[in-house]
Order: C-alpha cells, then sequence, then structure tokens
C-alpha cells in the first residue's frame, strides 16, 4: 500500500494516542462519525482545508498524517525484517506498520539498534580476551604469581618440622608474591575498564595511529599539492596527543608520506574528472590516469562521498592500515578471514580481483571490494620483491546479487561448515 494512502490509518492511531473518541473528533471538525469512519479506514481520500483540521485537532502536523514515520525509521524495520528473514510481502509492509504503530515500530527499531551495538561490544570483546598480547601477558602473570602463593602456602602448612629460618624466608616471598598479586589485579582490571580513547599504556602503536587518522577523518587535503610534504608531516605530528609513541610517530609519518607521493601523483581534483567519465571502475581509471591501480584504490578510498573503506596488509598478511566503513568489521587482535579478497590478491601479485561480498554478522551488508597486490621495493635478482594488498571496500545498495559471505575473525563467524576455520566460533553450539 501507497504511503500517502495510509493517511486514515494514521489518523486514527494518533486520534487513539490522543484518547478522542471518533465521534468527538467528528464533531470538532464538523463532519459526520460515520464520514470520519471511511477516512479512518482509508476508504476516502483527504487533502486541502479538512486535513489541516483534522492535524489541528488532533495538534500534529499535516506531513506527519500525510508521510507518517521517517524514512529513517522505515528504513530500520526494513532491516529488521532482512535479517529476521521474513518475506518480500511482509517487508514491503514496514512502512504500513510504522503509521499505524509509530511508538511499537520506533521500540522496534531502538531494540534493533540496542542488538546491533552488544554484538559490536561482544564481538570487540571477544576479539580483546582471544587475541589481546597484554591481556594475555597479564593473565599469565596472574596465574604464575597465584601458583607461586599457593606452593609457598603449602610449604607452610604442611612442614611442620621447619627451621625458624626458613620458615621466615618463606613468609617473606609469601609477602612479596601477594603484592605483585595485588598490583597485577589492579593493573588488569583498570587495562580492563578503561574508556575508549583512555591513555593507556597497554594501547598499539596501530591503535594509535588509527585514532589519529579516524580524528582527522582519513583526510589530509593540506597534502594535496603540497611543495614541501615533509615539513607539513612534521608538523601535523609535532605534538600530537594521540601518537604517544616513537613506534605510533614512525608509521603515521610512514601512513603520511604515502598519502602525500599518491597526491603528488594523482590529485584528487583529477581523480573526480575522471570519475565523471568512467564511474566507480578502478582498472577504466587507472588506464585512463596512466596510474597503477594500487595507487586508483588508495586515492579513491580519500574520496569522502564514496564512504569507502580501506584495508592495507603487507606479505605475511598483517594488517598495516585499517580505513573503516559501517557492516564490515575488521579484527584488531589476531588474523583475519583467509576468504576476504585482500588475501587473494596477496597470492597473486599483479591480478586485479573485483568480488562482490556480504560479511557473515550482524547487518551482513554488502560490499563491492576491488583488491590488488604491488611491490613497495624495487625489484633486484633472485630476491623476491616486498608487497603490499589492498583492497577497496565499496558500500553497495540492498537487491541485486547476494555476495560471497565472508567472516571477520573465526572466533565470532557463524559459518560452521567453514574449510578456512582456525578455531571453533562462539557463536556456534559447540563453543
Amino acid at each position: 500500500m501507497a504511503r500517502e494512502a495510509l493517511t486514515g490509518s494514521r489518523i486514527r492511531e494518533r486520534r487513539i494516542m490522543a484518547s478522542l473518541k471518533q465521534a468527538d473528533l467528528a464533531r470538532a471538525i464538523g463532519i459526520s462519525a460515520s464520514y470520519l469512519n471511511l477516512i479512518e479506514h482509508n476508504k476516502r481520500r483527504i487533502g486541502g482545508k479538512l486535513l489541516l483540521d483534522i492535524a489541528a485537532a488532533l495538534e500534529v502536523e499535516p506531513q506527519t498524517l500525510t508521510e507518517g514515520a521517517e524514512a529513517t525509521l522505515v528504513a530500520a524495520l526494513r532491516e529488521a525484517a532482512h535479517e529476521a528473514g521474513l518475506s518480500g510481502a511482509e517487508a514491503d509492509r514496514a512502512d504500513e506498520f510504522a503509521g499505524r504503530f509509530p511508538g511499537w515500530a520506533d521500540v522496534l527499531a531502538g531494540t534493533r539498534r540496542r542488538l546491533d551495538a552488544l554484538e559490536t561490544t561482544v564481538e570487540a570483546l571477544t576479539d580483546r580476551l582471544g587475541h589481546d598480547p597484554h591481556l594475555a601477558a597479564s593473565i599469565h602473570e596472574l596465574l604464575t604469581t597465584a601458583a607461586a602463593i599457593r606452593s609457598t602456602a603449602s610449604i607452610l602448612a604442611e612442614t611442620k618440622t621447619l627451621q625458624p629460618e626458613w620458615r621466615d624466608r618463606f613468609h617473606a616471598n609469601l609477602n612479596e608474591d601477594s603484592d605483585r598479586l595485588s598490583a597485577s589485579a589492579q593493573n588488569l582490571v583498570a587495562y580492563l575498564d578503561a574508556e575508549p580513547g583512555a591513555e593507556d599504556a597497554a594501547s598499539s602503536p596501530q591503535e594509535e595511529v588509527e585514532a589519529f587518522l579516524s580524528a582527522r577523518d582519513f583526510s589530509f587535503e593540506m597534502l594535496e599539492g603540497a611543495a614541501d610534504t615533509d615539513a607539513l608531516i612534521s608538523g601535523m605530528l609535532a605534538d600530537d596527543p594521540v601518537l604517544r609513541t616513537p613506534a605510533a610517530l614512525f608509521i603515521a609519518r610512514i601512513v603520511l608520506r604515502q598519502i602525500a607521493r599518491d597526491a603528488a601523483q594523482l590529485p584528487l581534483a583529477r581523480l573526480r574528472a575522471a570519475l565523471a567519465v568512467s564511474g566507480v571502475d578502478p582498472v577504466a581509471l587507472a588506464r585512463a590516469l596512466e596510474q597503477p591501480v594500487g595507487r586508483v584504490l588508495r586515492r579513491l578510498a580519500a574520496l569522502p562521498e564514496l564512504e569507502a573503506g580501506m584495508i592495507v596488509c603487507d606479505r605475511s598478511g598483517t594488517v598495516t592500515f585499517r580505513k573503516t566503513v559501517d557492516g564490515f568489521s575488521v579484527p584488531r587482535h589476531g588474523a583475519c578471514c583467509p576468504l576476504w579478497p585482500l588475501f587473494a590478491a596477496l597470492g597473486q601479485p599483479g591480478t586485479i580481483i573485483a568480488q562482490r561480498v556480504s560479511q557473515l554478522g550482524r547487518a551482513q551488508a554488502q560490499f563491492q571490494c576491488y583488491a590488488v597486490s604491488e611491490p613497495v621495493t624495487p625489484q633486484g635478482y633472485n630476491a623476491p620483491p616486498l608487497v603490499h594488498a589492498m583492497m577497496l571496500l565499496l558500500p553497495v545498495p540492498e537487491g541485486g546479487t547476494f555476495g560471497v559471505p565472508v567472516g571477520a575473525t573465526c572466533r565470532v563467524c557463524p559459518h560452521e561448515n567453514c574449510s578456512a576455520r582456525r578455531e571453533p566460533s562462539i557463536l556456534s553450539a559447540g563453543a
């Protein structure tokens, strides 16, 4: 049913919400109760002065009655229906549901948003608990210290003929180990309770760099066409509060220098002009601009209007750069899903891979991926060059061919019979 055809249903729901009887509303606007009944059951079209009178009597804007729920609410309901696997006919009635029951629709949309947030938190915490090296080291320290205390206490309790000198030594050891256990436990609790963005020694240099880039929306227009980029980069990095370690400063400088080199060879203005002709086709753009595909992918990721994501890894498969995009999760600790086109490109240097994917999990949003690997060192005799692989992620509107299902990391992937699985998932029955 068309949205404008539901005006009567919205009038009825608003009247009920206002605790008005049908006869009272009809009297207030000067029509018969039977005619209002026909309007409320969408059997009579309504507009003009009558619509304005009804809106005034119900104390709502006329657009609320004619247009119904906001588009964002309807979109949230449709996404919830899609995730629940409802049929197309049911999903198409999201607007009718929102128009007739706006309160319930808002509750359902809010519940879905809360569920998404909770699932995101579970994924992040599981990834952290399973792979965070600092956390693993802290827990190992706790267990080791507890074992030492247990051993010392056992000796003191079970050895009846222990010399006073040795007993004093064991008591001293027990005191020192207890202090160490207390300090370790306090540090671990502080680390787990730390707010996002809080300054703590456990954050990795890579995370510092990601925070630095995110704070600037991965946009560095000052490097476009600049003459002395090294001076600009040094100025940006000097005394930056996010980059607290020398390693983070080192990595950030490498990233910014790469951006500056790409900007010098392929300015965004030139790329936008080519986009108007070729569209988002990396190979066609590379040919038209006479640029390597890898550079085209990196520059496309720098265009804010595309809302694209970018992931870069080195030859070991370690992610060295990430620009996240809603709907595609990249683990911060541990290995990524080996089914990503990124790793297929890593194993086939020079091959340009184009593939639509859908990441299993919360939203199952679809992305058009373009991936390629390219050398980052000059070629020489009998020495394979170092390569970097990169993958551009472009959000795809709903509909069309469903993408190849991939995961984020095995630990939070629901795909039961995946041949690439390395460890059990917490989402499986046997986990």
